[in-house]
């Protein structure tokens, strides 16, 4: 996983998902969006209301997370 995207690289990326999410490939448009950095508010989040198998079989780039609460967050 890529560690420190730039904004740019972010956007890029977003901007491709949402043009397979217009042509229909919602599939494609997850994929996509699952390279992106999880903001570590929204995994807190996601931690607390879905659970930690949720984040951890998922496919999320977590990468944000782990530099911002460790990598033991994600076991606790």
């Amino acid at each position: 996983m890529p560690q420190n995207m730039t904004l740019d690289e972010k956007l890029s990326i977003a901007c491709k998902a949402a043009a397979l999410h217009d042509a229909g490939d919602k599939e494609g448009y997850t994929r996509l969006m699952k390279t992106l950095p999880m903001p570590p508010y929204i995994a807190k989040v996601m931690k607390e209301k879905v659970g930690l198998d949720f984040l951890l079989t998922g496919g999320w780039n977590l990468s944000e997370v782990e530099a911002k609460f460790g990598s033991d967050w994600l076991s606790k």
